[in-house]
């Protein structure tokens, strides 16, 4: 076996998050990062409700929810007309709202995780070169001190950001395109916020979006759009830019002190067409990134990492073939142009500027946001519960009598084990007691935990996958043996 049998390039959020879901699977990591820290910048500032339900399975949420702040509403704000609000209670989840939380102190909490499972992030260190082999990969790395060293894996992951050094190695294109305007972000302290701090609020002026969101109470994160300054490098505020731009654009009444962070961004949407590469993988910015509008940069990120850490696991303990990797790049690519697709309508729906557009945006939103139907999706949507697999090729054919189709999220149940917790990957079978599948936990017992229905009207064998998205409803015994032949291969009796 190699020393390592995953190399994870990049420390971020995504990258300790796969670090964390890799070891507790039993799987021997080695995780570097070429900045000398983690970072003191708040940057991503939210984890949304599915990540939390993810993170529940092995990371655990508790010392994130008492380091992070609540957000349970949104505003949409037109001149002085409220039009929605938006209640996050209604999203369907043990998290029913946006958990703001400094990516300083994400990546703080996460750091804390991995050193609680033995595990250092390598700082300082940069991947200079990788080859990817036919049995394993190679990279040059340079540590701090200059010392150049050889490493060999059986694994890569590049989870080093949108200038991905491993995406460069790969070759792999970067398609997509730099909005012209300018942005402005500012991390501040603020008095006058007109609502309740455990409000965000979006204002949709005529000069173009204002946003407001509270990171915890009496701080504030703001963002706008700004003209074009056809510089090289979009220019950093200050605090009377900012404060301008409030009085602009906002309620009226609200002081900006004490700023914390200033910093000016242009908006990038862009996208790998794969994110496998023999054995080489992207997540996160790496392999997407996009405008920031329904903040889910890092939640998507880290979801890829959630959903490449059981499949690796899995084929590195030899309980499922390499074909069970194939499924990453389809799943997570379909994800990632949804979130690039949602994330751009909503930056063009925030900065319309024609008079005649802006009413017509304001008279529809002001109708759809009074339905609850409709209040219902968008929270559940900006939560991220609604992201699935619906075209997945481990999807097994959907039986037309069930509700539920294959892919889709399987939503937790309060004080109930989630799926996939442990040091084993397993998938979670649904069975009637008098249910037929001592062959199936012959051939693939260390691959499925049973739960026994006791519904007297259960007419199918329901599997759930690791990472809690359902793999299928079967009619017998028959059906699931085949989807767990064609899903992870033929095993033998013993495994």
């Amino acid at each position: 076996m190699r020393q390592n049998q995953v190399m994870i390039v990049g420390a971020g959020p995504v990258g300790m998050t796969l670090a964390a879901e890799l070891t507790r699977y039993g799987v021997k990591v080695r995780i570097v990062d070429k900045a000398a820290q983690r970072t003191d910048k708040s940057k991503a500032l939210v984890l949304w409700s599915r990540t939390l339900e993810l993170m529940d399975r092995g990371i655990g949420t508790s010392r994130f929810l008492e380091t992070g702040f609540k957000v349970n509403a949104v505003n949409l704000i037109s001149g002085a007309a409220v039009i929605g609000h938006v209640d996050m209670s209604l999203v369907d989840s043990p998290y029913p709202f946006a958990l703001m939380i400094p990516q300083s102190e994400t990546e703080r909490l996460l750091e804390e995780r991995l050193a609680e499972l033995g595990i250092v992030v390598e700082r300082g260190v940069k991947v200079t070169a990788i080859h990817n082999g036919g049995a394993g990969v190679t990279a040059s790395l340079t540590g701090a001190d200059g010392r150049q060293d050889e490493v060999s894996a059986d694994w890569l992951v590049g989870c080093d950001g949108a200038h991905s050094i491993v995406r460069h190695a790969l070759g792999a294109t970067f398609d997509g395109e730099t909005n012209e305007s300018d942005w402005i972000l500012a991390d501040v302290h603020m008095t006058g916020y007109p609502t309740a701090d455990t409000e965000a609020s979006v204002y949709w002026h005529a000069d173009g979006a204002f946003v407001v969101f509270p990171i915890s109470p009496g701080r504030y994160r703001v963002l706008a759009d700004i003209p074009a300054s056809g510089q090289a490098k979009p220019p950093t505020p200050d605090l009377a830019q900012v404060q301008a731009i409030i009085d602009r654009r906002g309620p009226g009444q609200m002081t900006a002190f004490d700023p914390i962070w200033l910093a000016g961004f242009r908006i990038n949407g862009r996208k790998v067409s794969q994110y496998r590469w023999g054995r080489i993988f992207l997540a996160g910015d790496a392999a997407h990134v996009h405008s920031p509008a329904g903040g889910q940069g890092m939640n998507t990120g880290m979801q890829d990492a959630f959903n490449l850490a059981w499949k690796l696991a899995m084929v590195i303990h030899g309980t499922s073939g390499d074909q069970l990797l194939d499924s990453y790049s389809p799943e997570r690519s379909h994800v990632g142009d949804q979130v690039l697709k949602s994330a751009g309508l909503l930056t063009t729906v925030g900065t319309l500027r024609n008079p005649l557009a802006r009413s017509l945006r304001d008279a529809v939103g002001h109708v759809l946001l009074g339905l609850g139907s409709v209040q219902h999706s968008f929270a559940n949507n900006m939560a991220e519960v609604t992201v699935g697999y619906p075209g997945s090729p481990l999807n097994a054919p959907h039986l037309h009598r069930q509700t539920l189709h294959p892919g889709a999220r399987v939503a937790p149940v309060s004080a109930q084990i989630p799926v996939g917790s442990g040091s084993v990957p397993k998938f979670r079978l649904l069975a009637d007691p008098a249910a037929q599948i001592g062959a199936t936990l012959a051939r693939y017992g260390k691959l499925i935990e049973v739960e026994i229905q006791t519904s007297p009207t259960m007419e199918v064998l329901s599997l759930v996958r690791p990472d809690g998205y359902l793999a299928g409803n079967f009619t017998d015994e028959a059906a699931l043996s085949d989807y767990m032949a064609r899903s992870v291969g033929s095993l033998p009796a013993s495994t």
